[in-house]
């Protein structure tokens, strides 16, 4: 298939680059950051570092061709056309040059331990098995049918909605599915991405899916790497991503402790099928792996994210070194900030590409650049070859402007002092409490790994917590919920530490100590190991939307329109509509609020078109907010927004399309073609 050979440039275009740019990347796989030998497989670093590079670099240009050529019928084929081949060559030169006139590095993808080989094989196959099995039970397509998990199916209108309108619809200038005929203010192009694969032939679950699952599996892979080569052991790699997978938190213990007295607890957790918790949208669930069903871009922004990290944590330690033969603090205050290793550049070229791959990732999702961006900063304080940081954060902070000015209207983030997150009380001490109640053992854990820790670590523990810390005191939208995905991934970093206290504690070979060890895994991931669990009754148990593949209504949406029509609906957050890629004039509200929009103007202006007497005044509002087809449905019917005057619709627009009676009836007018 098209699609299958798309992935398969990227991954050759991102081995290109990579060749070319950091030839000598491989390297990075045998020594941890302290200089010791390691036993580390270079695939495990090389293998996502050329998925995530492959893929900004492809996709992009596929996109900014099809917005080139968004007049044209067809602009995907346009872009894919052009930019396929010119990356199919490019791969070709690459391995001309590379491999057969043997210009280029050569390397081994396997550790020579073979143990570790087998060992590292292992944490792929059964992180991959975790990933097929997050992304299949809850989005999939069979016997016609499209289904999607309940877990998931709120987040999916919109992603839904985006995807179809570059595989069936023309979203070029891009707008947003939910609220039609404006910017696009959402991080959108991993629903590009996977458009992009569906009119390239692939099925839409595996146009979204695969995408998803190579995301998810880099970013574990490179988490790993990160943690060994932090810490030198691989022990510590495979405990930091358990943590990964299966967060901290008390959840489990205090919903175990309410069961009542004669109740089964296994029971009781067996039929359960909400996600537990009582912090704020804990019930959501909000902090545990559905969150990488739901959010399918998230994985992929931490892949980039943890490359950038281990890409320049050396110059961190670089300096570390220099301090430590050092001697008085004026000397070592000196050294930081005015010596020239403190401020040359190494190779202007690593820097600047990896400000290219960030200022990339900003719309395929924002928050991993800002988060990337807040863990550099601080490790820069106390950092070797500080201008390279600069470099990079200069070129992401420009493309990411770039970027904001030509999709947005206004300014992408309105940052304001907002201290407490979404704690109930949001005082010092309440905060602490939230924290407490969300985090479990994992604060007081941390807290002991710095205290032991060498300075490096207890910077780097400095470095990790900037995110958690902004998510606590900075809101940049109106929905600071969204401020969640900072403390994932600051909870995700410092679980290396985590795991290395774990690991020690393991190392000491005493029975107690050992014991300890077990019951301190078992605090930090019990309640995400329920949580996975959870994941897989609620959509297995509870029945998943169902969508009609080859539903009339669908077929009517996208044969008759498309990403330039404008519908005028009810309320819609995933149905047959949606799935057809229509632009909704107003969809479910909270997407588009939460993502910036005023939803409140358009909520009079959906009130006004259907509570509308008489045709001229519908056909004027109609033509003001530039609506090319009314959905009339039990939605619209049953709203307690407005009363709908269907009388009158039908009076002014001819029905193009209907089917069902009564309240179940479905009516698509169009609106250029008028009646009265």
């Amino acid at each position: 298939m098209t699609g299958i050979l798309y992935l398969l440039l990227c991954f050759g275009t991102g081995w290109a680059i990579c060749s070319f740019v950091i030839p000598d990347l491989y390297k990075a796989a045998f020594r941890s950051y302290e200089g010791k030998p390691i036993k580390l497989s270079p695939y495990m670093l090389l293998i996502p570092a050329w998925f995530v590079t492959g893929v900004l670099a492809v996709t992009w240009p596929v996109y900014l061709v099809a917005l080139a050529f968004s007049n044209a019928g067809e602009p995907l084929l346009i872009g894919n056309l052009v930019v396929m081949p010119i990356a199919l060559l490019f791969v070709i030169y690459a391995y001309i040059r590379l491999v057969i006139m043997k210009r280029g590095p050569g390397y081994r993808l396997l550790c020579n331990d073979k143990k570790t080989a087998v060992m590292e094989a292992l944490i792929v196959f059964l992180v991959s098995v975790l990933a097929t099995v997050l992304m299949w039970t809850t989005f999939y397509a069979r016997d016609g049918r499209l289904n999607i998990g309940v877990s998931v199916f709120s987040d999916f209108s919109p992603h839904i909605g985006m995807i179809r309108s570059f595989s069936y619809g023309n979203n070029f200038p891009t707008s947003y599915s939910h609220y039609a005929g404006e910017d696009i203010k959402y991080h959108f192009m991993f629903q590009f991405l996977a458009g992009n694969l569906e009119f390239l032939g692939l099925r839409i679950d595996y146009a979204f899916n695969l995408p998803s699952m190579l995301s998810f599996i880099s970013a574990f892979m490179l988490l790993y790497v990160l943690a060994v080569k932090i810490t030198g052991r691989m022990l510590t790699g495979g405990l930091a991503l358990w943590f990964f997978a299966f967060r901290s938190g008390k959840a489990l213990f205090e919903y175990i402790s309410e069961i009542p007295k004669g109740v089964s607890i296994w029971e009781t957790l067996a039929i359960n099928t909400d996600f537990i918790g009582k912090t704020t949208h804990e019930d959501w669930g909000l902090w545990n792996l559905n969150v990488y069903c739901n959010q399918r871009h998230f994985a992929f922004g931490l892949s980039v994210m943890f490359f950038l990290i281990i890409m320049f944590l050396p110059h961190l330690y670089e300096m570390i070194d220099a301090l430590q033969r050092k001697k008085g603090f004026s000397n070592k205050t000196r050294h930081i900030f005015f010596s020239g290793q403190g401020w040359k550049i190494g190779n202007v070229r690593y820097p600047v590409f990896l400000g290219i791959l960030l200022g990339s990732l900003a719309f395929f999702h924002g928050s991993a650049v800002i988060g990337c961006l807040l863990v550099l900063f601080v490790i820069a304080i106390l950092a070797t070859r500080r201008l390279e940081f600069l470099i990079t954060a200069v070129i992401t902070v420009l493309l990411s402007t770039l970027q904001s000015s030509c999709f947005i209207n206004g300014t992408a983030v309105k940052p304001e002092f907002l201290f407490g997150f979404i704690a109930q009380n949001k005082t010092l001490f309440g905060v602490l409490s939230y924290l407490d109640r969300l985090l479990g053992v994992l604060i007081p854990v941390i807290i002991i790994a710095f205290i032991f820790g060498d300075t490096v670590h207890r910077f780097l523990i400095t470095a990790f917590a900037a995110q958690l810390i902004f998510a606590f005191t900075v809101s940049l939208t109106v929905d600071v919920t969204v401020n969640h995905k900072y403390v994932m991934m600051s909870c995700i970093l410092l679980g290396i530490f985590s795991a290395l206290l774990v690991t020690r504690m393991l190392e000491s070979r005493k029975a107690a100590v050992g014991i300890a060890a077990a019951a301190l895994i078992i605090m930090l991931s019990a309640t995400g190991i329920y949580d996975f669990t959870t994941v897989i009754r609620k959509n297995s148990r509870i029945g998943p939307i169902v969508l009609n593949m080859d539903d009339p209504l669908t077929e009517f949406v996208i044969n008759n329109s498309d990403s330039r029509d404008i519908f005028l609906t009810g309320a819609y957050s995933i149905n047959q509509v949606v799935f057809g890629g229509a632009m909704l004039y107003q969809g479910h509200q909270y997407y588009a609020w939460s993502a910036g929009y005023d939803t409140y103007y358009r909520d009079i202006m959906v009130r006004r078109m259907f509570e509308a007497q008489t045709p001229e005044e519908l056909d004027e509002l109609v033509k003001e907010n530039n609506i090319s087809f009314i959905i009339i449905d039990s939605v619209s019917r049953e709203s307690d927004d407005y009363i709908l005057n269907e009388d009158n619709i039908r009076a002014t627009y001819e029905c193009v399309y209907e089917a069902g009676e009564g309240y179940s009836n479905v009516a698509v007018f169009d609106t250029s073609k008028r009646i009265y």
